[in-house]
């Protein structure tokens, strides 16, 4: 009876499939409060099994970013239905020999389809998210797949899969000189798109291993990531495509034509993936470099394919990586030494130069950030009109941080030295000017002459 195919007389069977037929005969007879017992004991033995897991887990992705946590909950909530799927399928061939297990065979479809569903968002949420961000897709995707899955299970279970599957494969199409179906359509679309998932999944999952390395370089990690994303996405298709059964040789055209594409309408983008791939494996610039080129100064935060962020207190700005190339670029952290920052002020001449070097090589020392070895400086370097020009110079080891604030701190502490010892600092020329007296407007048509002192007394 076990082994009747669909197709007998029975009209349960007929109506409902076999499986849905098997659970419907064993009903109220000993053996179903049997395999109920047994499916109870199998969910009892999975939560333990699955809380245990999920909470390794749970601890591993502590201290990762928001996108890696939500990707994480998916698989922690897989681990139930996943545990609970392998007993009740050892269950089931345990007691396949010795009696009925239509219960134990339909608590296998959804317990199976649940586990698949959290696993596929596992790898979507790894994969759909990029630099600790979900993707806005993300929720579309999920839907859809958590349809398509629920249909699926459904189909199977009423026995109705087979005679789905045979209605798509009917319907076919001319594509060239090929007739194909809308079931090997689907059937290639999903070869395609498990192998792209899984390559991007293992991408990511490599490029977490390659960043967190500190033996590589931080520079030749980067370049190892987008080489292997690059490398494992273009075997994915290949492979799928072959899978499904297309022919790899039309692809020669399609790279012909990239080709030409790349060298007459894409030279711009070209360079600059070209130029990104030179900036990360001559090391020129890295990750936390503060560097200016052009007019843009800052901190290197991130390099792409295509450009590089370079953030400011202003922001962050996207320079094209060809122009880090073609360009000059000022990198005051390239050669790993410390970054000299410097301020000028001009002394009254009456003065005595001595005194104003000790006091300003006095107020800057101590300053956060700066340097005691080498120490800070004065200097005198210019004999101009308005007075004595200095310059009081330190170093800092962290120019990533930025200069402004370490500037601002050395001319605050400047002024108070300046004022508690009495040194004056001249005004500036326009200022003077506008403090003179105004001299009293001529009337309209007058002109104002001279007053002539009276030689007599």
């Amino acid at each position: 009876m076990q082994g009747e195919p669909i197709t007998d007389l029975n009209p349960t069977r007929a109506m409902f499939g076999r499986m849905v037929a098997d659970l419907l005969r064993d009903a109220g007879g000993p053996g179903f409060f049997w395999q109920l017992a047994v499916l109870a004991l199998c969910v009892a033995l999975a939560w333990p099994l699955a809380r245990h897991v999920a909470r390794r887990l749970e601890a591993r992705y502590a201290g990762s970013s928001f996108a890696l946590r939500f990707a994480a909950s998916s698989l922690e909530r897989a681990m139930f239905p996943l545990f609970g799927w392998l007993l009740v399928l050892l269950a089931r061939f345990a007691l396949e020999a010795w009696m009925s297990v239509s219960v134990l065979r339909l608590a296998l479809v959804p317990l199976f389809g649940i586990a698949f569903l959290y696993m596929a968002f596992y790898v979507l949420r790894r994969v759909l998210s990029g630099n600790g961000q979900l993707h806005g897709m993300l929720v579309l995707v999920e839907k859809v797949l958590t349809t398509a899955v629920w249909v699926c299970m459904g189909l199977y279970v009423l026995g109705l899969l087979g005679d789905v599957v045979g209605w798509l494969d009917s319907i076919r199409f001319s594509l060239g000189k090929q007739s194909v179906s809308v079931a090997n359509l689907m059937m290639a679309c999903l070869w395609i798109l498990l192998t792209v998932l899984a390559a991007l999944w293992f991408g990511s999952w490599l490029e977490e291993r390659l960043m967190r390395s500190a033996s590589i370089d931080s520079n030749l990690r980067v370049v190892l990531t987008r080489l292997s994303k690059a490398l494992l996405l273009l075997i994915s298709l290949l492979f799928s495509l072959s899978l499904v059964g297309i022919d790899l040789t039309v692809l020669s055209v399609f790279g012909g034509a990239l080709g030409v594409g790349l060298g007459l309408g894409l030279q711009k983008i070209a360079s600059n993936y070209v130029s990104g791939f030179i900036i990360l494996l001559d090391h020129s610039v890295k990750l936390g470099d503060q560097i200016t080129v052009d007019k843009y100064s800052g901190i290197v935060s991130q390099i792409r394919t295509r450009y590089t962020v370079v953030r400011n207190s202003d922001g962050e700005t996207l320079v094209p990586n060809e122009q880090l190339v073609a360009q000059a670029v000022q990198n005051q952290s390239f050669s790993k030494t410390n970054v000299r920052v410097a301020t000028r002020v001009i002394a009254d001449y009456g003065t005595d130069p001595e005194t104003v070097l000790r006091v300003l090589a006095e107020a800057v020392a101590g300053l956060p950030r700066l340097l005691s070895d080498p120490e800070p400086s004065a200097f005198l370097v210019a004999f101009v009109e308005k007075g004595i020009e200095y310059e009081v110079a330190g170093h800092i080891a962290d120019p990533q941080n930025g200069k402004l604030g370490v500037q601002s701190a050395m001319n605050r502490a400047i002024w108070k030295a300046l004022k508690a010892h009495g040194i004056a600092t001249p005004y500036p020329t326009s200022d003077l000017q506008s403090t003179k007296p105004v001299q009293p407007s001529v009337a309209a048509g007058q002109l104002a002459t001279p007053v002539q002192a009276d030689a007599n007394p």
